[in-house]
């Protein structure tokens, strides 16, 4: 179902349906009422933002809902009269349905709200003797009671079946929802315990207390930046010291991966500044600067250092908040030196050098373009790039930053790699807060998805036995939530291009090529002295007149991404998970 079909099929039932109803005809109502159904039902998959509009000029479910209840009605006194004690016994069901669904959206808020103010929720840590009880079937507490609306059709489907057939079907629709709302109150019975917020706070601090943690991750921010807090999860995890996870947002859990590491979410900073157990720690560290952190920062004896959330010649790479913590965590010399070029305040000795250890399962296996020779660059022999991934960054929180190419650019630079020849697998990932700020970014990443799949659809009718041209790659992968893994789409691309970004200097543990983006279109020289990240990748201009060369030549900077990547991730050996390491331990040990 398209989506201007699917807007027809809500509006366009309801008027027939009245027109039905009036007739009367029994068996015309019986089957749009009950397309009507499925047209509800279908509809949020293919308009929900035209249902959202309905919804605002007072047209919303709820409304549609009673409509049909009326025609139903209608049907009935047309047919028998309303004289009829099933038509009275239908009106006062349908009225009585409408009171027991209002029941259970009590019950089910109630439940919803005893739950979602409790201080403090946990996972990986023994609660158990907070008793607290699983939740119910989510339709029985789907609070908005869309799905409790459609209890109403054995009533209306029976209507067109005759007033007694109506009735009873009434009836029907009465007890199963009599039926959910019971269901519910057991559940609210036992979370009534919860409701004592010390009681709460006193057990899982003594989980807390008991399992002794060393070192905090920090994180605060929107659902969309939890990979921040993500990417760090397996390095604690591989620690020697014990890690905790403490987060600040309500629901942030749900967007961690699995992980063994135990995680507390505690929104009220009264509540965090008084727990405790937190403040046996010797270390927190903290993923991004947000105002939150301030709450943490507070506690006292506990040692800060900002490990952020990729390096970067990004403003967030020198960020002047930055000297609040009482360390700063960088991969190499790279980030040593943005912060002593940038002059915000943090000293020299409190920045620390301690790798990227999540880049370990970085490969380098993915056929490259071989170097050009010192005598002469035509006898080398050529080999297509094969994948190519393209991954922008997201628009920032100001415009003058010229940081993302999705709007100016990301349209051009993906149709000419679409139409390459010959042809090239295409891997399309764009941050997750593309959008966040900036609808037009938003609208380029839409176009950019609908001209790879078609791409895809045109490229799937080429894969036949008769095609002489070139053996065409597998097929395009647009990448749009976290798996599989930008380390994953790193292993199988022969080549990046992307925006200023630490995807840069990760994809440097890769060994292979890359091109970045020149949205503000500096002139060569000043836009390496300003990122140096790119000094040994191709730079692509608004013209993109560096594409092709970019796609068929030879790689003449593989020497220069080797000294690179030693400047801006540090040695090779020891490796980042020994040098992290190491630094959590110098400060848990006190040393």
């Amino acid at each position: 179902m398209g989506r201007l079909s699917a807007i027809a099929a809500v509006l366009g039932c309801y008027p027939v349906l009245v027109v039905a109803a009036l007739w009367p005809s029994p068996v015309v109502f019986g089957a749009v009422a009950a397309a009507s159904y499925a047209t509800e039902y279908a509809a949020p998959r293919h308009a929900r933002p035209f249902l959202g509009l309905l919804a605002k000029v007072h047209v919303d479910a709820t409304f549609r809902f009673v409509i049909r209840e009326m025609a139903a009605l209608l049907l009935v006194a047309r047919t028998t009269g309303p004289g009829s004690p099933w038509f009275v016994a239908m009106a006062l069901g349908l009225f009585a349905l409408h009171g027991l669904r209002a029941v259970q959206t009590w019950v089910a808020l109630r439940l919803r709200h005893t739950l979602s103010v409790m201080p403090v929720t946990t996972r990986n840590l023994d609660v158990s003797a907070l008793r607290i009880p699983r939740l119910p079937p989510e339709f029985l507490i789907d609070f908005r009671g869309v799905r409790f609306l459609y209890l109403d059709l054995p009533a209306v489907l029976g209507a067109s079946a005759g007033a007694l057939a109506g009735a009873m079907g009434t009836g029907v629709s009465l007890l199963l929802g009599a039926a959910g709302a019971l269901a519910v109150l057991p559940f609210v019975r036992r979370t009534a315990p919860l409701a004592d917020r010390a009681h709460i706070l006193e057990v899982v601090d003594g989980q807390v207390r008991a399992y002794r943690p060393e070192v905090i991750l920090y994180f605060s921010g929107a659902p969309q930046a939890a990979y921040q807090a993500r990417m760090w999860l397996p390095v604690l995890e591989r620690i020697d010291r014990r890690a905790v996870v403490v987060l600040r947002e309500r629901g942030m859990a749900r967007h961690l991966e699995e992980t063994t590491l135990p995680v507390l979410c505690i929104p009220s900073s009264a509540d965090l500044m008084g727990f405790h157990s937190l403040s046996d720690a010797k270390l927190c560290l903290y993923v991004a600067n947000v105002g939150k952190n301030i709450h943490m920062l507070r506690i006292p004896g506990l040692r800060s250092a900002f490990i952020g959330h990729g390096d970067s010649d990004k403003q967030a790479s020198f960020n002047p908040f930055s000297k609040v913590y009482d360390e700063v965590w960088v991969a190499g010399p790279a980030g040593r030196d943005r912060y002593r070029r940038a002059g915000v305040g943090v000293r020299d000795e409190d920045v620390h050098e301690v790798g990227r250890p999540q880049l370990e399962g970085i490969t380098a296996d993915a056929p490259m373009l071989p170097p050009v020779p010192s005598t002469s660059a035509a006898s080398v022999a050529r080999a297509p790039y094969r994948t190519v991934l393209y991954a922008p960054t997201w628009e920032g929180w100001t415009d003058d930053l010229f940081h993302t190419s999705l709007i100016t650019m990301g349209p051009r630079i993906v149709r000419a790699l679409l139409d390459h020849e010959p042809p090239v697998r295409l891997i399309y990932k764009a941050h997750p807060l593309t959008g966040h700020r900036d609808r037009s970014a938003a609208r380029a990443h839409r176009q950019i998805v609908a001209m790879i799949e078609a791409a895809t659809l045109a490229r799937s009718k080429l894969r036949h036995p008769s095609h002489t041209g070139h053996a065409l790659p597998a097929g395009h992968l647009v990448v749009s939530g976290p798996r599989p893994h930008l380390y994953d789409c790193f292993n199988q691309a022969d080549l990046l291009i992307t925006d200023i970004s630490c995807l840069v200097s990760d994809f440097l543990a890769s060994g292979k090529p890359y091109a970045v983006t020149n949205v503000a279109d500096l002139p060569e020289r000043i836009f390496h002295e300003r990122y140096p990240s790119t000094e040994a990748g191709v730079l692509l201009g608004e013209d993109l007149a560096g594409l092709a060369g970019l796609l068929d030549g030879a790689d003449t900077l593989a020497a220069a991404r080797d000294k690179l990547r030693t400047y801006l991730l540090g040695p090779e050996f020891p490796d980042g998970m020994a040098r992290f390491s190491a630094a959590v331990e110098r400060v848990c040990a006190g040393s």
